[in-house]
């Protein structure tokens, strides 16, 4: 799930208890168990995961009986110069550690300078839209470096 704080508290609740249900069946190797009045299979290689943004508005606290569920872990901001490096490279690029570097550079640049609106979005998701697209063109015309 991701974001799963934007959850309404009430709604939590309840999520907290089905989700304790699952984990239930999963820890004593059931192959079938009883959610929401109904008999269902579980796979054993099933996982839950969430997302959360802590801090942004909006954004609820988890429960504890909910947070005991699960197992907290932090995350980083990616090095985006070199996750560009190495998708440019697999996307036949020679020079993808300088291609990887100008782009990165550009897209701080850019975050910087245009003015904050909605539309602009300098995240890993529309570098790697760029990156792929530059794959695309490079396959459609193989003699361009």
């Amino acid at each position: 799930f991701d974001e799963f704080n934007r959850i309404e508290a009430e709604v939590l609740s309840v999520v907290s208890s089905q989700i304790k249900q699952i984990q239930e069946a999963l820890k004593n190797d059931l192959t079938r168990f009883q959610f929401e009045g109904k008999d269902i299979a579980i796979d054993p290689r099933t996982g839950i995961f969430i997302t959360m943004n802590p801090g942004y508005a909006g954004r609820t606290e988890l429960p504890e009986n909910l947070k005991a569920l699960f197992r907290p872990m932090s995350m980083m901001i990616p090095d985006y110069a070199l996750v560009a490096e190495v998708m440019l490279f697999s996307e036949g690029f020679e020079d993808s550690r300088t291609l990887s570097r100008k782009m990165v550079k550009l897209y701080k640049l850019s975050s910087e300078q245009l003015s904050q609106q909605d539309h602009y979005d300098f995240g890993m998701r529309a570098v790697k839209s760029v990156l792929v697209m530059a794959g695309s063109l490079k396959r459609a015309n193989p003699d361009l470096s």
